[in-house]
């Protein structure tokens, strides 16, 4: 979201759409339905994996896909044994800018505050290098370079000095440099049921990411929750007729809205880059998914500028959740949303 400013002057009316496109089959609505990708790039586990069904994305996201490394996955780095049962659990959403944001610092900080405490984050931009991911090659595509390459804030480093399962992966490469970024999940508690949701193509390749953590409150109740953490466009190009950028999150909205239909109970976080706040399409789409949302804390989270940033949940009757904004970037240019889920403690329980 470095470059949003310079775009911002460019944007034009938000309620204009291109007379062409809406005159053309894929109108302002938009073709977003996905289906799962059978050539899934190689990972350490299974992964289930869905990509748009329009031939036009399809042929669009190969040229990405062929410039990133595969997925990393550690299920349980260094799982915490007899991991104290607990009857909450805390979710990061952060936008973490590649190499800026201190992450370990802000978990040692919650994990201070709540030691007995699930955590996990649901990063975006975070980034990996080396020789996991290829050289360059004619043909492929990939986005310009971002960060400084702290090699100690490399995903896979903070998972392992965080003692972290790790789920991560690539959207695009970052530069010509060895380097990719994308999405992932880190958790202080084992992860399943991974998925992979590659986004209609709008500008950028976007791979929203979606696992599973499981525990037991001091009452001895199971519990069982899915993660999802995304990261929409930021700006959009003219291939569907767009004119502004918000059409095109729309889009990626609804594909992602379906695609985790029926993962209940879920947390959705990430960055929406909703230019136009809570106003804004990408987020009414997604918002019709996610009733039980409220918003008690609606400061900025891109700078102090802009609200890009957004938790959604669908929560099992009796749970509760309670979203705040960090009060300091860490270095990154986004603020993180800090959530708290607290399980039923009534005698039935979750179920």
């Amino acid at each position: 979201m470095s470059n949003i400013l310079r775009a911002f002057p460019r944007l034009l009316p938000r309620k204009l759409c291109l007379i062409a496109a809406a005159l053309s089959v894929v109108g302002c609505g938009g073709a977003h339905s996905l289906s799962a990708l059978h050539n899934v790039p190689i990972s350490a586990a299974p992964i289930a994996w869905l990509s748009p069904v329009q031939l036009r994305d399809g042929l669009s996201l190969e040229r990405w896909r062929m410039a990133v490394g595969s997925p990393l996955v550690e299920l349980a780095i260094n799982p915490r044994a007899g991991t104290p049962a607990s009857d909450a659990v805390t979710i990061v959403s952060w936008n973490v800018a590649l190499d800026e944001g201190k992450v370990v610092q802000l978990v040692r900080d919650l994990e201070a505050r709540h030691p007995s405490r699930p955590v996990v984050l649901l990063l975006q931009e975070a980034f990996r290098s080396g020789d996991d991911v290829p050289q360059v090659r004619s043909n492929i595509a990939f986005a310009s370079h971002l960060g400084r390459s702290n090699r100690e804030r490399e995903v896979d480093d903070v998972a392992r000095r965080l003692g972290y399962a790790l789920y991560y992966v690539p959207s695009m490469r970052n530069g010509r440099d060895s380097e990719d970024r994308g999405n992932a999940v880190l958790s202080s508690l084992p992860l399943s049921d991974l998925s992979a949701i590659e986004l209609p193509f709008e500008n950028q390749r976007r791979v929203a990411v979606a696992a599973t953590i499981n525990g037991k409150t001091r009452g001895g109740e199971p519990w069982r929750l899915r993660l999802a953490s995304v990261h929409l466009d930021n700006l959009v190009g003219a291939r569907n007729g767009w004119i502004g950028t918000e059409y095109g999150r729309a889009r990626q909205a609804r594909g992602l809205r379906e695609a985790l239909a029926g993962s209940d109970p879920l947390v959705l976080a990430g960055d929406f880059n909703t230019w136009f706040g809570f106003s804004d399409k990408a987020y009414i789409e997604t918002a019709l998914a996610f009733p039980q949302t409220r918003v008690s804390d609606h400061r900025r989270t891109f700078r102090g500028l802009l609200r890009l940033d957004h938790v959604f949940y669908r929560l099992e009757a009796g749970w509760t959740a309670d979203v705040r904004r960090g009060e300091s970037t860490l270095g990154s240019d986004h603020y993180p949303l800090i959530t708290t889920i607290t399980f039923d403690q009534s005698p039935a329980g979750p179920r």
